[in-house]
This record gives C-alpha cells, sequence and structure tokens, in this order.
C-alpha cells in the first residue's frame, strides 16, 4: 500500500502542478497533500481524498463520492475527506478543477479563522435558538466550533448536560454541519449515526446493569 500511495503522489503532483508548489508529508497513518503550504488533499492505502470545506462539502456529495471514515475506539468518525473515485481519475481537468475547489475552500477557511468570522449556529440548519443556547452551555459558541467537534463527540458533550436527548438531536446536529435539514441528511450518514448511536445506548445499558448488581449486592 506504501507503494500504491507513494505512485499516486507522484501522479497528483504531476497532474495539481499547476495549483503551486505540491509538497506530500506523513499523516494521519497516510499522506497529506498541500499546495504552497495549504494542505487539500489525504492519500491513504492508495486512494485520493479531497479535503471539503463548509462550501464544497455538500457539492463532493452530490457527486456520490465517497468519505473517509475514520474509526476510533469503535466508534465511527466522519472526515470532512472525499474520495476520488477511478471515472473521476478518467476526467483529470474536471479532477484538477475539483482540486482547486478543495484548496481554495481551505484557504477561505484560514482566512476565516484569522480573522475570527465563526458564524452564528442558528444560522446552520436544524439549529434552533434554544439548541444553540444548549450549545453555548457546553463551549460551542459558533458554527467553527461545531464542525470541529463534529456530531457525535457534540452530543456526548450536551448529553452531560441534558440526560435523555434523542437521536434526533444527533441526526440534526450532523445535518447542521454538512448543511442538510435533518430529513435530507445522506442515508451513511443516517446509517452510521445510527449504529453509533445504538453502541452508546448498550452500553449505558450495561453501565446501568453493573451498577444495579453492585448495589444489589
Amino acid at each position: 500500500m506504501i507503494t500504491q500511495s507513494k505512485k499516486r503522489i507522484l501522479q497528483c503532483m504531476e497532474l495539481f502542478a499547476s495549483l503551486g508548489n505540491i509538497r506530500a508529508r506523513s499523516q494521519f497513518g497516510g499522506y497529506s497533500l498541500s499546495a504552497n503550504r495549504v494542505m487539500f488533499a489525504l492519500v491513504s492505502d492508495g486512494e485520493l481524498y479531497l479535503r471539503a470545506s463548509h462550501e464544497t462539502e455538500q457539492y463532493f456529495c452530490e457527486q456520490g463520492m465517497e468519505r473517509l471514515i475514520y474509526r476510533k475506539r469503535g466508534m465511527a468518525v466522519l472526515l470532512r475527506y472525499f474520495k476520488v473515485s477511478k471515472a473521476q481519475w478518467e476526467k483529470p481537468r474536471a479532477l484538477r478543477h475539483m482540486a482547486m475547489l478543495s484548496l481554495r475552500g481551505m484557504q477561505r477557511d484560514i482566512d476565516r479563522r484569522k480573522n475570527n468570522e465563526a458564524g452564528r449556529l442558528k444560522d446552520l440548519p436544524n439549529l434552533t435558538l434554544a439548541l444553540e443556547r444548549m450549545l453555548w452551555e457546553v463551549g460551542i459558541e459558533n458554527s467553527d466550533d461545531l464542525r470541529l467537534q463534529g456530531a457525535c463527540v457534540t452530543y456526548e458533550k450536551l448529553c452531560a448536560v441534558k440526560k435523555d436527548l434523542s437521536i434526533n438531536i444527533l441526526m440534526a446536529l450532523e445535518g447542521a454541519i454538512l448543511g442538510f435539514h435533518e430529513a435530507a441528511l445522506p442515508m451513511a450518514s443516517r446509517e452510521l449515526l445510527t449504529q453509533w448511536y445504538n453502541h452508546q445506548q448498550e452500553q449505558l445499558e450495561q453501565q446501568r446493569q453493573n451498577t444495579h448488581n453492585v448495589a444489589a449486592s
């Protein structure tokens, strides 16, 4: 896989040369790609994943691109990297354009952070004023904070201050991050979140059972 990844990196350096000085470095168990020191893609197991920004994430989803999933302690974490398919490799001009969108999106994110222009939570889909206040309570003050934490970690933080939150809140958070109304959340995202939610509920039930057994003994 290492050899395949290095071959893919050389291919990317040639294809994306017009974007700037392309560099690769080891990162996330793979290799990050940057143009003029702005990271815009990741190569892992010989595959290329383009980094999505808030502006490009929905576009990549609409292209049918597969999201990179990182598994941590049995939990699936959806990353903002999207796999370039074989068919997309066969259209180098279109792929170069998509890489340029990734690069520009990352540059805008960097500029936004420098200028402290993080958006209001209530401006995102699904987030009511009441939910915005709950997010403030757990230290998530703006849209950038929410995207950085992700839906699952944010949901866990909310559950720490308010018990028995439904799975709909989890779906609403993911929709807010991806730019979808909760009802229109992509099925792949919905299925992964449902699996994670059910796993969390099983763990909580096991903890309750253990506590009950200890108290009864």
